[in-house]
């Protein structure tokens, strides 16, 4: 189960009574793109139609190291699923989400490259930092029976290249945006490499569209809506005590920043990892502008191995028989205690249980949150037309230079 706690108070009554009325509106439309195999939303429906069979992918299972190529959503996803589901796994997987010479070279040297398997993925097929990795490692090689490709079926790199080497090649839907892509071939293909139950992965997709749980996700959207247009509070803080969830709040960060950051609006999300970050941002957070909203993330797990620790004064056995997660949680709840002291709007997500339905429920959650509060502030949640600008400045440049060159 996820259960939500919530202290934000500031709304501005008006505009939480016209957007309830929105919301209810945006609801249906919703489930009616859900229903559409040409949305995005679609990702989010149990008879989703997949571009590949089950019986195609057993061949690649035999591989016990897993390279992952890509950037953004179109590896986040992943990342996310074997961060959070890691003790589930028993294969080595390596993530290459940036341009990085050390780490080619030290899976170079670490391991046989004709015994890896390259899952190389990028929806456009022509991301630069994805095909420099690539050609880097030696993965595009003619006839590979270790090389699986994802990409839209159009004129671009890699689907052109997978054609002409024969490669294995998945067909990424053109209307399933990466960021978005998680609960489609991206991150499902490689969840099924990790050994995961890829049908719990997907199995409570539109739980918070129904009952109670919407009623929870009305409250959220219009509150963070509300806080969102008002131009008060721009960072949007991760406070997460769950080190298996780091890699998906990357992956919720990308979402959230490349979602709603335009016209002028949008939270700047920073992941921020506790206890560490209490002694070093805390002072910030608490004393600094008031500028900032915050997502806490908690998981109650039961260790049984607790410190031993007896002083001499019973005053400073405080630590004494307490577990890890004991501590934590008791630093989290006096954290709890402050922000509510200061009225600083907060939220709490409470995990109670690692496994693949928890982790589905929230990525369906925070995309089905992030697209309403975007429709509710007329910002269109699917495009990034400021991303575009800089991809299609930087191909530009580096053609210049190549002409240059000869």
């Amino acid at each position: 189960m996820i259960n939500t706690h919530f202290s934000l108070k500031k709304n501005k009554k008006k505009f939480q009574k016209k957007t309830v009325e929105n919301f209810n509106k945006l609801i249906i439309n919703i489930n009616k793109d859900i229903s559409n195999s040409s949305k995005t939303l679609n990702i989010l429906n149990t008879k989703f139609k997949f571009n590949f069979k089950i019986k195609e992918l057993k061949r690649f299972k035999k591989f016990h190291t897993v390279a992952l190529i890509g950037m953004g959503g179109s590896i986040l996803g992943a990342a996310a699923i074997y961060d959070f589901l890691k003790l589930k796994i028993k294969k080595k997987l390596y993530f290459f989400d940036n341009l990085d010479q050390d780490s080619i070279r030290d899976i170079k040297q670490k391991e046989n490259l004709n015994k890896v398997l390259f899952l190389i993925i990028s929806k456009s097929g022509n991301t630069i930092e994805t095909l420099s990795n690539a050609f880097s490692l030696g993965a595009i090689k003619k006839n590979s029976k270790n090389v699986i490709v994802i990409a839209e079926r159009k004129n671009n790199l890699l689907f052109s290249l997978s054609k002409k080497l024969n490669l294995f090649y998945i067909e990424h839907k053109k209307h399933v945006g990466g960021r978005y892509s998680v609960l489609s071939e991206t991150g499902v293909i490689p969840a099924y490499l990790m050994g995961l139950n890829i049908e719990k992965l997907r199995s409570n997709n539109q739980k918070f569209l129904k009952g109670k749980n919407k009623i929870i996700l009305r409250n959220n959207v219009i509150k963070l809506a509300s806080f969102m247009s008002s131009k008060k509070f721009n960072n949007l803080i991760f406070l997460n005590y769950i080190p298996q969830l780091e890699k998906f709040l990357y992956w919720c960060q990308q979402l959230i920043a490349e979602s709603l950051g335009k016209n002028k609006l949008g939270f700047l999300p920073v992941v921020s990892n506790v206890p560490k970050d209490h002694h070093s941002l805390l002072q910030l957070y608490l004393d600094g502008p008031k500028d900032k909203l915050f997502n806490i993330f908690s998981y109650e797990e039961k260790l049984r191995k607790k410190t031993k620790l007896k002083m001499f004064r019973k005053e400073e056995n405080f630590l004494n028989k307490k577990s890890l997660s004991e501590i934590k949680i008791a630093q989290k709840n006096a954290l709890i205690k402050v922000l509510k002291k200061k009225n600083i709007p907060f939220r709490e997500f409470k995990i109670k249980k690692i496994d693949e339905t928890i982790l589905g429920e929230l990525f369906s959650y925070f995309i089905v949150e992030t697209v309403l509060i975007g429709k509710l502030l007329k910002i269109d949640p699917f495009n990034q037309p400021a991303v575009e600008e800089v991809k299609m400045l930087t191909k530009k440049l580096l053609s210049k230079k190549t002409k240059n060159n000869f």
